[in-house]
This record gives C-alpha cells, structure tokens and sequence, in this order.
C-alpha cells in the first residue's frame, strides 16, 4: 500500500514539475493562429460545458418563447451584435471572426447543444478567452429576443432569414417615423423675460414705480400709477 501511494505520489510531482517548467520556460504557444493541443482543448471544453451548465441551471425560460414579435425583435439584436462573428444564414461571417481563435461558432449547432436557459446565460455574461462578449448591459428582454431567434436557427433558410430581416428592418423604420416630431407641432422656445434698463430719474422696484429726482428724494407710487 505504502509503494503505491508512493508512486502516485511521486506522478504527481512529476506532472507538477513538467508544468512548471512549460510555464515559466515560455515554451507554450499562445498565438491565436494554431490551435490548441488535444488534452488542452479537451479540458477547456468540458470545464466551459460543465461550468455553464452548473451556472445555468436555475434559469426560467420565459413563456411565449417562439413568439413571432420576440423572434422579430431578436433578428434586430442579432444583426447588430452578431452577424459578424457568427454569420446567420446566408450571411457571411466577418473578418473579424476568421482571426479569432477559438472560432465562433455557428449558432445553429449551439442550439442543437445548450438549451435556452443556457444560450441566455452564455449571451448575458460571455465567455472568458473565447471573444465572446458578455452582453448584461442589454435588457433582458433583448437577450431572451436573441435567444428566441438562435432556438429557430436549425432549419432556417437563407430565404427565411433574409425576409425576417427585411420585416425586422421595415419594423423598425415605422417605429422610427412615429417618432418623428409632426409638422407643425414644433416646440415653440420659452418665453424669456424682458428686462428694460433703467433709464434716468426711473427705477424698477418690486411693488412700485418711484420716480427719483436729482435732490435725493423720492417718491413711491404704487404700481400701475406714474
């Protein structure tokens, strides 16, 4: 018994030295441009899995998920905010993604693995080391929007896609022009007091007009009366 704590003992050190000497010899290549080895990525993804998961676990999926105007309202935020590094159907990736390591993944293999609660928590605080921004700075109801519209992803065409988006756009436009100020109904500027300097042998008191006159004296009138 005593051997065989030994020799674990004894692994453990070994590993704990190689590792040691990986680090602080610089030999480990953090580049974006090649990937990680096999036992490193391997590790990475199952503390990410396990991690959102665990995290993600308490989280209610709000009713009316499917709903039309949600999935309308998530097109919106997922074309600003996601297109570029994700694409969308029929929609191309950006550059910017092609650089970038971890790749982004298509969304529509993600809804295939994380459930809602999930993709909601990964949308609202990102992932560490991934380029995957945290969005809590966004509503809730935005959020749950994207995610409504990433459960519809499997399946959807590109033509669907691209009249979604064109009914989120005209949306939108129309929400805008309701906002516009009507013609003729311009703010007018406010009213500003007019203050008359006083001119020789007249000053302006509150409650009164005097009249003064070059011998010092001076008399009041009450106002309205000169």
């Amino acid at each position: 018994m005593r051997s065989v704590i030994a020799t674990v003992a004894a692994v453990v050190v070994l590993f704990a030295l190689a590792g040691a000497v990986l680090l602080y010899s610089g030999a480990y290549y953090v580049g974006a441009d090649q990937p990680h080895w096999s036992l490193t990525s391997w590790l990475i993804n199952e503390a990410r899995n396990r991690s959102i998961r665990a995290h993600a676990s308490g989280i209610a999926v709000p009713a009316g998920l499917d709903d039309p105007a949600r999935i309308m309202a998530g097109v919106t935020h997922y074309a600003e905010h996601c297109v570029v590094c994700h694409g969308a159907p029929g929609v191309e990736r950006g550059d910017l993604a092609e650089g970038l390591y971890p790749r982004p993944p298509n969304l529509a293999d993600a809804a295939r693995v994380y459930r809602p609660g999930e993709l909601f928590w990964i949308v609202k605080h990102g992932i560490r080391m991934t380029g995957m921004p945290a969005w809590g700075d966004h509503g809730d109801d935005d959020l749950w929007a994207t995610v409504a519209l990433i459960e519809k992803l499997p399946g959807m065409t590109d033509e669907d896609y691209t009249k979604l988006s064109a009914a989120s756009q005209a949306h939108n436009g129309r929400q805008h022009e309701n906002q516009q100020p009507q013609p003729g109904s311009v703010p007018q500027p406010a009213e500003k007091d007019h203050e008359h300097p006083a001119g020789p042998g007249i000053a302006q008191q509150s409650g009164g007009i005097g009249h003064d006159h070059p011998a010092g004296k001076r008399h009041d009138q009450p106002a309205g009366k000169i």
